[in-house]
């Protein structure tokens, strides 16, 4: 007998030789294939300006070899009369690695769009968001490998039913003795994509205010204007009223002024239009309006509205300043005095006694002298 016909584990000699040719040869081919393709693909990417195409690089040369090697040995295979039994273990070895090497590539399709966010978070100046988006990719990589694993174990014949189960109860449990910690995290998240604030706004937090310095993935850290650090729970954070004075395009500004009930009736007509030319005088200063509002207890009081072009506090601080010394200059000129706390006190003579004495507050007293001095 020809030794190319004698028989071994139901297959001749000759027909392990050529399935083991298949293999080697297939094995050879997609190597070759892998490397011309990523090459032609990388030269490509060099020349154009999308980034989609550095994708299908990367993807290409996460192709691993054991892979190949597996795939290889399927073909092989093929040229094999094997048993029911010998054809499901390598089916099932093509399933593992294929299912590994999906979660290859989606390790290498995830980090593409992390890298994208990453990169224009840097070009923002946003690097609060880096961290948050590292913690973005470690926990989507968990739940990749952990569909991974349970596909794996499905595959292999284990029932996975109560697996989950027993994972999920676990999970609550565990979820219960971190959620203080996992409540942090996920409002770290969603400061981040939903930016209610970021780095180098200044916010006011109850009665907390400052300058934001870091968020991380449990606290933010407030720099407060007397210069010590604020630190907050991301999640108590969340549940606060905050204000945000980065985010203003206009600064509102209100200011009262009050003038001597003595003040003549033309001149009381006239303020509101002094008060407007003097703040439509002023370069970052927008009037809204000026109107004699009430009667003070020792005043006649003008509330005046206008807005700052700009939000930062020094520029209305200095428009306000100008707007002020402007007011004390024009109200000189014009005889107008501003009023002060007055006191008015009522002295009663009677036959016989002098003094002072509390007024009737019926109104009945008898020819009280009026007298006013400074509070």
């Amino acid at each position: 007998m020809n030794l190319l016909d004698q028989t071994l584990y139901g297959n001749s000699i000759k027909s392990w030789i050529i399935a083991l040719f298949v293999a080697l040869a297939a094995f050879i081919v997609l190597r070759l294939l892998k490397a011309i393709a990523h090459r032609k693909v990388r030269a490509l990417a060099e020349k154009t300006t999308t980034d989609l195409d550095d994708l299908v690089a990367d993807l290409i040369d996460r192709l691993k070899y054991f892979f190949l090697f597996i795939v290889s040995v399927y073909l092989g295979s093929r040229f094999l009369d094997l048993s029911a039994q010998v054809k499901l273990v390598i089916g099932k070895l093509v399933t593992l690695c294929l299912i590994a090497q999906g979660v290859f590539w989606g390790g290498g399709i995830l980090d593409y769009f992390l890298d994208r966010h990453r990169r224009k978070k840097k070009e923002e100046g946003d690097t609060a968001s880096l961290m948050t988006f590292a913690a973005l990719g470690f926990m989507a990589r968990l739940v990749l490998w952990s569909i991974a694993v349970l596909l794996a174990l499905d595959n292999l014949g284990i029932r996975v039913t109560a697996l989950v189960a027993g994972l999920g109860v676990g999970g609550i449990a565990v979820a219960l003795a971190v959620q203080n910690i996992l409540g942090d995290l996920f409002a770290s998240m969603s400061i981040v994509l939903d930016k209610p604030f970021v780095i180098g706004d200044f916010i006011i937090v109850d009665n907390f205010m400052g300058n934001v310095e870091h968020i991380g993935l449990k606290t933010t850290r407030i720099r407060s204007l007397s210069g010590e650090q604020i630190i907050f729970a991301n999640s108590d954070l969340l549940k606060s009223r905050i204000k945000n004075y980065k985010r203003m395009e206009e600064r509102r500004a209100v200011f009262s002024v009050g003038v001597v009930y003595q003040t003549p009736h033309e001149k009381l007509a006239d303020i509101p239009r002094m008060i407007r030319e003097i703040i439509e005088a002023q370069e970052l200063a927008r009037f809204d309006r000026s109107h004699f509002k009430e009667f003070g207890d020792s005043a006649l009081i003008f509330e005046n509205v206008y807005y700052v072009k700009k939000p930062d506090f020094a520029s209305y601080i200095d428009t306000q300043q100008a707007i002020n010394l402007a007011l004390c200059r024009r109200f000189q000129e014009e005889g107008i005095e501003f009023a002060y706390p007055t006191r008015t006190i009522f002295i009663s003579q009677e036959s016989g006694e002098s003094g002072l004495r509390r007024p009737d507050k019926s109104g009945s007293g008898k020819n009280p002298d009026k007298f006013e001095r400074n509070a």
